[in-house]
């Protein structure tokens, strides 16, 4: 099955009501709530307060920007992000760049599964291994219904699954709704020591996601097909439409995870953990807040490993042109993460740490994204404008530059 599913797009997308131009951004925006941005905002909600809130925030700005540009490489080139680096990019650098980004996308499924498997285990008591094993087969099921129904099937699915998610991390801010003046102090850019660089940086890799940035522009080329020229601004201003509103339901759920950790878990013991905070949440807000809270993760874990494996596939397809069946990839990109539950490794550190790792390919996807978008020669008439050009190349250095902190600081600090 191919990811490039222009064939079976509507021809003239560009005619169609707004509502049917809809749809690609809900589905990149699962990969802003998955469960590795519950473990980093938790984490640092509980243990920091309302100290990193403005981490959040800036992500969230960066992630409209970054997102609305893969999706406008498409719908005005044509390729997706993977193809138009193929085409630029000479044999060496392109597979040192393809293992870049199986990385990235390895580390982005361990915490979607671990996530699922973690989520089964609070809802049903069963071990993280068999967790993660189901995890696995219903994103197999879900990514089946696309092989069989196409893609706006499966956007419909995985919209509501963020429906979910959405009443499932934010329904305990009015348990527990959050001090004004804290969060408001919160929007200050500071740190407090290494473990926050860390942290940030943490945040920053769940939040702006490299393989989203793939992912999107095959999304919007798949739903959207060929643009004609004669549409490509209608559809482009749909476009924004639908990365604003999907980013703000995910920023709403990412902030609403570190406030809830901030103002009901914040010095709570065993609040560094996901099963320790789903603990707390049943102490202090009651077991109804504590269900609401799993079966959020829950469908963060089973949204967000389907996506996952679809962006892999795009990842591969795109630079090496080979297309591996979205099916068996889901089943082979399985091991590592039933590898680390089974050997024991503490599922909240993993999910920290995969976010990092995220974080560091962020570079990577941002910069060639930059470039592509801004060439007149590929991009025509919709290149970048000077002032979208600036905003991209600092968000790109103030995620490079914390980077580079975060790496001092934990050699050297």
């Amino acid at each position: 099955m191919t990811t490039d599913a222009r064939a079976t797009a509507p021809a003239h997308a560009g005619r169609a009501g707004l509502l049917r131009l809809l749809g690609p951004a809900f589905v990149a925006a699962i990969a802003y709530v998955d469960p590795g941005n519950v473990a980093a905002n938790l984490t640092a909600g509980a243990g920091y307060g309302y100290l990193l809130l403005w981490v959040l925030v800036a992500a969230n700005g960066m992630a409209v920007l970054v997102q609305y540009l893969s999706a406008k490489l498409a719908v005005v080139s044509g390729s997706t992000l993977p193809e138009a680096l193929r085409d630029r990019l000479g044999r060496k650098a392109r597979l040192a760049y393809w293992a870049q980004a199986e990385l990235v996308a390895i580390a982005t499924d361990l915490a979607e599964v671990i996530g699922g498997a973690v989520a089964l285990y609070l809802l049903f008591d069963l071990p993280l291994l068999v967790g993660g094993v189901i995890t696995g087969i219903v994103s197999l099921l879900m990514l089946a219904l696309h092989n069989r129904t196409g893609v706006r099937r499966f956007e419909a699915v995985i919209i509501g699954f963020l429906l979910v998610i959405v009443v499932g991390f934010v329904s305990s801010n009015f348990l527990s709704p959050p001090d004004p003046g804290e969060a408001l102090a919160g929007l200050v850019p500071r740190f407090d020591g290494a473990e926050t660089v860390l942290l940030a940086a943490s945040m920053l890799g769940a939040t702006v996601m490299p393989h989203a940035v793939y992912l999107h522009s095959a999304m919007a080329r798949d739903h959207h097909g060929t643009v004609a020229a004669r549409d490509t601004r209608r559809v482009l201003g749909a476009t924004r439409i639908d990365v604003v509103a999907a980013l703000v339901v995910a920023g709403l759920v990412n902030i609403s995870m570190l406030l809830l950790a901030a103002s009901a878990l914040r010095g709570v013991e065993g609040t560094d953990t996901l099963e320790g905070a789903h603990a707390a949440v049943a102490a202090h807000l009651g077991t109804g807040a504590a269900l609401l809270f799993a079966i959020g993760l829950l469908a963060s874990g089973l949204a967000s490993t389907s996506v996952g494996a679809y962006a892999g596939a795009v990842i591969m397809q795109g630079l090496l042109r080979i297309e591996v069946p979205l099916l068996l990839r889901r089943a082979v990109t399985l091991i590592p993460a039933l590898v680390c539950l089974g050997i024991g490794v503490d599922p909240t550190r993993a999910l920290v740490v995969s976010q990092v790792v995220l974080s560091f390919g962020i570079p990577f996807a941002l910069i060639p994204l930059v470039r592509l978008t801004s060439s007149r020669d590929l991009m025509g008439e919709h290149a970048n404008r000077p002032l979208t050009q600036v905003f991209a190349v600092v968000a790109v250095g103030l995620v490079v530059a914390l980077n580079l902190a975060l790496l001092y600081l934990t050699f050297f600090g």
